[in-house]
């Protein structure tokens, strides 16, 4: 398992879980819903570093990032549409193809091609 800072990423989504909790208990004005939109957002970052160490999936993980973004935006008064989150997402995704596509290689070297045929043996 990759580490982050030394650490697995599980310890740090534990420990961002805690935080909220403690600053709720001790003042900061955040919803159940709020704390638990700040640990999906958690969550998807550190999927998306996670992704990035281990070079396997990192466009899912961008798009899972956003994604839990624009979701905590919302929860915190955002005020988009569906249609304008879809359109936003849509550009990420338009986006993270454009990037992968420069990423990927094929698995095995294409044919080689065959010279073609004197004419007396055709």
């Amino acid at each position: 398992m990759p580490r982050i800072f030394g650490r697995e990423p599980a310890l740090w989504l534990g420990l961002v879980a805690i935080v909220v909790k403690a600053a709720a208990a001790f003042g900061l004005d955040v919803t159940p819903d709020q704390q638990a939109l700040i640990n999906a957002l958690a969550a998807a970052l550190v999927g998306a570093v996670v992704a990035f160490m281990v070079h396997d999936g990192a466009a899912a993980a961008i798009l899972g990032l956003v994604q839990a973004a624009i979701a905590l935006a919302v929860g915190y008064g955002l005020d988009w549409s569906a249609d304008r989150q879809a359109v936003v997402m849509s550009l990420v995704a338009a986006a993270v193809a454009m990037w992968t596509r420069t990423q990927v290689t094929a698995p095995v070297p294409a044919p080689a091609q065959l010279p073609p045929l004197p004419a007396s043996r055709q």
